[in-house]
């Protein structure tokens, strides 16, 4: 298990690493950790429960460091568990601070009131909400007109069913970054890679595109790789690998589509 993350009494906050990059992608990885805070004990949940994908996205920090290394990005990720306060969802909504995800109940979250949700909310997503806005706005002031791009992973079986995309590229309002990728890693790549799959917008998970690229018009893209093709260091390092080419030439397509316009 992760050890406690750091934190200022009350605030949980963001790890930025490779903060002096000078590429452009900020590379974003809400589900980076398992960790449950010693405040909010284990939630009700088995140590099982508490490193399975319910509780954050194996694989997903992995790939992000490396990505990161590929590509002189920045990396920012979250600290805690999304069973504790998912930061990819906002303070109303109902996978923010989840009684049941998939399968399983989460009994630490069954019933939360207003003060504890608004204590989540305090502790957990405003330092990171902060930690993000501030990161790219930083990046911005220093003209490296920013590309925002999450990392997810998701699990091969759902609900008992079997999953075959193996990468999602998923947008909110802008998709050129997303159409752009999905058809570089459809030249580049053998992976079976599809378009706001296995989740979309309309699943409310791209809360982060929404929030902190839109409004400064960044482009965007949410990426899901499924969770046994990153399964191990080696692994991961050999999707960052195949990724790394397939971002940037999706930049570069972008690019050429806005001098063209």
């Amino acid at each position: 298990m992760p050890s406690e993350p750091k934190h200022d009494a009350t605030r949980f906050l963001p790890v930025i690493e490779n903060e002096a990059a000078t590429g452009r992608f900020i590379l974003v990885c809400e589900h980076a950790s398992n960790m449950v805070p010693a405040r909010w004990g284990d939630l009700g949940l088995s140590a099982e429960q508490r490193t399975a994908h319910i509780a954050w996205d194996p694989g997903a920090l992995g790939l992000a460091r490396g990505l990161a290394q590929r590509l002189d990005a920045v990396l920012i990720h979250a600290p805690v568990s999304r069973l504790v306060y998912d930061c990819n969802r906002a303070p109303d909504m109902v996978g923010a601070m989840p009684a049941r995800s998939e399968v399983h109940d989460i009994p630490g979250n069954a019933v939360i009131s207003p003060q504890e949700r608004l204590a989540r909310t305090e502790a957990v997503y405003l330092p990171w909400a902060e930690g993000l806005h501030g990161l790219i706005a930083r990046r911005i002031a220093l003209g490296l007109q920013p590309v925002i791009v999450t990392i997810h992973s998701f699990t091969p079986v759902y609900f008992g069913k079997q999953r075959h995309v193996e990468f999602g590229i998923i947008h909110d309002a802008d998709a050129s970054l997303a159409v752009a990728i999905h058809t570089v890693a459809g030249k580049l790549t053998k992976l079976n890679a599809q378009l706001n799959a296995p989740y979309s917008a309309a699943d409310d998970v791209t809360h982060t595109l929404r929030v902190q690229a839109t409004p400064y018009g960044l482009p965007n893209a949410m990426l899901e790789i499924r969770n046994d093709l990153i399964a191990t260091p080696e692994a991961e390092n050999a999707m960052a690998d195949q990724l790394a080419p397939v971002l940037n030439m999706g930049l570069v397509e972008i690019q050429k589509q806005a001098k063209a316009s």
